[in-house]
């Protein structure tokens, strides 16, 4: 009797609300400020309901209610709010209704917190700071409706890219990207974000989808100790962050009362130039200390390559139904940027409305007599409940009848099985599925919270109408005749690629260093090789690359192929097989480059190079079977031979200084000569990132990282017995690798690994041992490797640990050098150490520089051996 009452009553209810959502009233208009000028996105809020939204840059707005009485709160950081009763007829009608606010006044005489000895701004700030961690776990879970719009913009242009390349035909002043996207949202303490996005549009590709993620913007949150943008390797500190006053000044500017609360204005400026912190305003509720809203800017002081200003502006209110729990409404992030002579700006403007199944953390409000423990521990005690229990919190059923306690237990059952965000896996961020960038124009005249600009709108028109004709052969060809056109310069620095946009192909050529080789073993070498990549609309892809390479003074020709298969649209399944004769550094991840060889070989006697001839095949396939864990498997079959010095001819000769023989020299091994064997290995490796988070699109998973490291496991079994094999060998190996923020100390990395080659050996030669990439140039291919180590010194059959540190202090010192600081570099230390029954204890200390010229590192390395010094030198390298 009780549940057919229950759902006549609810019967009832859905017929009177469905007049209401079929007669909705359109209320649009303008809100402007000083000077009769738009408030670039404003906030409009119904008052005493969930619903917001949000203006656009030229101050318009638009809110479709069912037919009714509202009242709407205007606001906009640093005016006074104003509350405008309106009443919607319904029937599609529309209202215009333009406000104009004022700015607020401030008054200093209603500052309720006193200090006798300098500005009250610090005495409020000083309450914002201990009630920080409070508010920043105050709410346990919400739901919520999320709007992004997305929009960057070119003002300006070069007539050539750092004077030497030309601008593509597709790179033109104006707008360059216009995206929007709805989602639903969720978040549960301490920072579990779950997001479905709705609805897609990208300008001029209906088949698009967006970017926009709405959790990328909690990365901005003020409550915590360190802002982390993401679009900076620094870190920024929050102006009520734990440390703050050690970075900022404050100036309480005036306190006015807003909404039934005394809100207080108050003026941030750096201590120093150098530090990495804001300037701007923060607004903070009296009483509750809590933030009402922001709007605060970086500039070129913050050392953001290619940003010269960015402002971050936020908007929070109370939760509907419960004053004591306040929830961001609205965030922009606008930006002004130029770099390598472009000049552009944009912004990314998220409006929450819609709140739902608000939790409070807290079953009591807070006292500000009382203020609760400044931790940020997730374990730590926050009000009454830690945030484990938070967690494990259940509805109170007290008090209800068995049977309405399993009707409501029921329907909970019932909505978990319809919930699309509470049956998201575990990991799984957001999700994307199919269909969502079909919503016509109609559909976002409906549902956009925020209205298009004039700009955007003549943008969106333009591009859609012409997607067709931008679609289609005559102008793709069109497009890739510019395109493709040559420039020696990028066949000098880069390779050349020809493509075809319509077919969706392309083939590249190596760049010249890459093509024209010279080594002691060939001579000058033309390594001729072609890439050709067939895509589909759906990512998956085939790729060929066949190679020609002919030895001038060896009068030998090795040709190979290598052909990989992506198989699926979204997940990695991938196959590769390669087969031919080619020429092979003994050390295949060597740091020693073909180019670096040859010049060395040229111009300084060094042959470093040591090569070998390899025949065969191998055929590999990799997959991710489940999230977080990536497999690799492979089988291959080769006939190694030994090669020899052909030539010695060379461009400098350096009198003292003869060719070494092809040979590597190896402390564990005496002799490496081999003449031929044949090897048939069987190989495996897993990684595994244990909580990694990723989104699910249609086009793919895009994996983001987790707070864990990533676990690797390795092996390779040598058979013998099989197609000729004479190798016998298992080499076991494991390793964890991660990179560690270390807030404004920047951000470290390491790799560990350790292995050996375990059970019986036979015919191994020194192409199967353990190489460890060293250098002796003063180029460095890659920074995480040994710098002063002998290409080939330690390379072992035998047990090994390896190990390799480097911290990047993102200019935690250089910033505070006037001088240097203009520079923008960064310094960097690092540590490697490798352990082998030759080695001992081999270690290298390193001190360095990177970003100069924004892509330049220069270290300098000290080696040691058992605590004995072997050396030092200089390295220099990609730093970016």
């Amino acid at each position: 009797m009780l549940l057919t009452a229950l759902r006549l009553v609810g019967f009832v209810l859905l017929l009177n609300a469905l007049p209401a959502l079929s007669w909705a009233g359109i209320i649009k208009g303008t809100v402007r400020g000083a000077n009769n000028e738009g408030l670039a996105f404003a906030n409009v809020a119904v008052r005493g309901a969930s619903t917001s939204t949000g203006a656009n840059e030229q101050g318009q707005f638009q809110l479709r209610l069912p037919a009714g009485q509202y009242e709407l709160v205007f606001q906009y950081v640093g005016y006074r709010p104003q509350i405008q009763p309106v009443r919607v007829q319904g029937g599609d009608t529309l209202l215009a209704l333009n406000v104009t606010l004022q700015a607020e006044s401030y008054n200093l005489g209603e500052v309720l917190v006193k200090s006798t000895d300098r500005d009250p701004a610090y005495a409020i700030i000083q309450q914002a700071q201990q009630w920080r961690a409070y508010h920043r776990r105050e709410v346990a879970s919400y739901r919520a409706r999320v709007y992004i719009k997305s929009l960057g913009r070119i003002n300006d242009t070069p007539e050539k890219i750092m004077g030497l390349f030309k601008l593509g035909p597709d790179i033109k002043k104006g707008i360059f990207y216009l995206s929007e996207s709805l989602s639903d949202f969720s978040f549960t303490q301490p920072n579990v974000v779950k997001e479905r996005m709705i609805s897609s549009r990208v300008s001029g590709d209906s088949r698009g989808l967006s970017f926009n993620r709405a959790s990328a913007g909690r990365n901005l949150g003020f409550y915590d100790n360190l802002i982390k943008p993401g679009f900076s390797e620094r870190g920024f500190v929050s102006p009520i962050a734990s440390n703050a006053m050690l970075f900022y000044k404050y100036e309480l500017v005036g306190s006015t009362p807003q909404g039934g609360v005394t809100v207080h204005k108050i003026r941030v400026t750096p201590r120093r130039r150098t530090d990495p912190v804001f300037s701007g305003f923060i607004y903070i509720v009296d009483g509750s200390w809590r933030i009402h809203s922001v709007a605060l800017n970086l500039d070129k002081d913050a050392q953001i390559d290619y940003v010269d200003e960015l402002t971050i502006a936020q908007q929070y209110a109370p939760a509907p139904g419960n004053a004591n729990v306040w929830l961001l409404q609205s965030q922009q992030v606008q930006a002004k940027l130029s770099g390598l002579g472009f000049k552009g700006s944009g912004y990314i403007t998220a409006v929450l409305s819609n709140y739902a199944n608000v939790v409070p953390t807290y079953r009591t409000p807070p006292v500000a007599a009382t203020p609760p423990p400044a931790s940020d521990k997730d374990d730590a005690p926050v009000g009454q409940e830690t945030a484990a229990q938070i967690r494990k919190r259940k509805p109170d059923l007290r008090g209800l009848s068995a049977q309405v306690r399993k009707q409501v237990k029921q329907t909970q059952r019932d909505s978990l099985k319809t919930d699309v965000l509470a049956q998201m896996p575990r990991g799984q961020v957001q999700l994307i599925e199919a269909g969502v960038n079909e919503r016509d124009s109609a559909y976002w005249d409906q549902v956009r919270p925020v209205p298009l600009t004039a700009e955007e709108q003549k943008d969106y028109a333009v591009k859609d109408s012409t997607e067709v004709i931008r679609a289609s052969r005559p102008y793709q060809d069109s497009l890739d005749r510019k395109r493709n056109e040559f420039q020696p310069i990028n066949l000098l620095l880069g390779g050349y690629t020809y493509q075809n946009s319509f077919k969706k192909q392309t083939v590249s050529v190596l760049p010249l260093s890459r093509i024209v080789q010279y080594n002691t073993v060939e001579g000058g070498v033309l390594n001729a090789q072609a890439v050709f990549r067939q895509r589909t609309d759906d990512r998956r892809s085939f790729t060929f690359t066949p190679t020609l390479r002919y030895g001038f003074s060896s009068k030998e020709l090795n040709p190979s192929m290598e052909i990989a298969w992506q198989l699926h649209p979204a997940k990695v399944q991938r196959v590769s097989l390669s087969v031919g004769r080619t020429i092979e550094n003994f050390d295949r991840n060597s740091q020693l480059t073909p180019a670096i060889n040859s010049v060395y070989t040229l111009l300084a006697n060094r042959n470093y190079a040591k090569l070998y001839r390899r025949e065969g095949a191998e055929v590999s396939f990799a997959t991710e079977p489940l999230n977080g864990l990536n497999l690799n498997a492979s089988a291959a079959y080769f006939s190694r031979h030994q090669l020899y010095n052909t030539t010695s001819e060379l461009l400098r000769d350096v009198r003292g200084r003869a060719f070494t023989p092809n040979l590597p020299v190896s402390e564990e091994l005496p002799n490496t000569n081999f003449g031929q064997s044949e090897v048939l290995t069987l190989g495996l490796s897993l990684d595994f990132k244990p909580g990694q988070r990723y989104i699910s699109r249609p086009d793919g998973k895009f994996n983001l990282g987790s707070k864990y490291p990533t676990f690797n496991l390795q092996g390779r079994l040598a058979v013998p017995g099989v197609l000729g094999s004479d190798v016998r060998y298992l080499l076991l190996q494991a390793g964890v690798r991660d990179n560690v923020p270390l807030g404004l100390l920047g951000t470290s990395s390491y790799r560990v690994s350790a292995g050996g080659f375990v059970g019986r050996q036979q015919g191994m030669t020194f192409v199967d041992y353990r190489h460890f990439s060293g250098n002796q140039t003063i180029l460095a291919g890659n920074f995480s490797n040994f710098q002063l180590l002998d290409y080939y010194r330690f390379s072992t059959n035998n047990s090994y640990l390896e190990a390799h540190y480097d911290h990047h202090f993102n200019g935690f010192f250089l910033n505070s050098i006037p001088l240097l600081r203009k520079l923008k570099w960064q310094e960097v230390v690092s540590v490697n150490y490798l352990t082998t029954k030759q080695a001992g204890h081999y270690v290298e200390l390193g001190a360095g520089i990177e970003h100069i010229f924004k892509v330049v590192r220069v270290d300098f390395y000290t080696a040691l051996q058992s605590g004995q010094k072997l050396g030092t030198g200089l390295r220099v390298g990609l730093g970016f």
